[in-house]
């Protein structure tokens, strides 16, 4: 979805400040802006361990990695260890070796806390290499990692920087529960809250763009004419990891669509 989202962005050196990810997820955007400072956020902390272990030696979480097994009991064995006592490179080599070998890279939590996806097999597991994840680590070293509620975060922005945020939300629908990611909810009253965090932030003189469901509850939260409200035209729709027509999303932005207009 990047070239369908990167145009309405601004490049690296339009961003006079840092630029901040509420709901950092895989990094897509951040890695493809590769801006100078940044505030990559997120409520899974599994999520930021890995980002924390692969800033601070991405050599070292390569290692592990590579020893971790590769059958389908080994996975399984690997997926149910007791963590505790376990050190923050073990932690991160372990989440990525869940995510690369779990069916198809899904990150699900059951009511208790734990991951639970069930095993996908090993091809996708060496597409990667040392070398990325060292570039990786490159990136990282410019952002500061942390493990926050959202409003904390956008509350925290300053005229200069730039939000970019991709709330958890189910395409075309106003609450998002049972999702494979983290504990899978984020209801109309999150929704809500964002909303209101976004408006102190305009007030601030801080650009964000966001996206998010195309559900008329959601958008008629950014009706006020400073909003711009863009349909995209292909999004992941109700099929992860395939790219759809009509997807039931939108990008909302706080300034002019025409604004930056980057040349992918």
């Amino acid at each position: 979805m990047l070239k369908y989202i990167l145009p309405y962005l601004p490049a690296r050196e339009q961003i006079e400040g840092k630029f901040i990810e509420p709901f950092a997820g895989g990094g897509a955007i951040f890695f493809a802006v590769n801006p100078r400072k940044a505030v990559l956020n997120d409520i899974n902390s599994e999520l930021i361990d890995l980002y924390r272990g692969i800033q601070k030696d991405p050599v070292k979480i390569w290692n592990q990695y590579r020893q971790f097994p590769v059958t389908k009991e080994g996975y399984y064995n690997i997926r149910d260890i007791d963590l505790s006592g376990k050190d923050l490179f073990f932690k991160a080599s372990r989440t990525l070796y869940l995510n690369r070998t779990c069916f198809k890279g899904m990150w699900r939590h059951n009511s208790e806390g734990c991951f639970n996806v069930g095993y996908g097999g090993e091809s996708r597991r060496w597409v990667i290499s040392d070398n990325d994840l060292i570039d990786v680590s490159a990136r990282l070293k410019r952002a500061s990692l942390r493990c926050l509620d959202f409003e904390a975060v956008v509350d925290k922005a300053e005229p200069g920087d730039y939000l970019f945020l991709d709330p958890p939300y189910k395409p075309g629908e106003r609450d998002m529960y049972h999702a494979h990611y983290a504990h899978g909810t984020f209801t109309y009253s999150d929704q809500r809250r964002l909303a209101k965090a976004l408006k102190r932030a305009t007030a601030r003189g801080v650009q964000w763009a966001m996206t998010t469901s195309s559900h008329e509850d959601i958008t008629s939260l950014y009706k006020a004419k400073r909003y711009t409200v863009i349909p995209l035209v292909k999004g992941t729709g109700d099929k992860p990891g395939k790219l759809v027509s009509n997807p039931g999303e939108v990008l909302i932005l706080n300034y002019k669509e025409t604004l930056y207009g980057q040349v992918l």
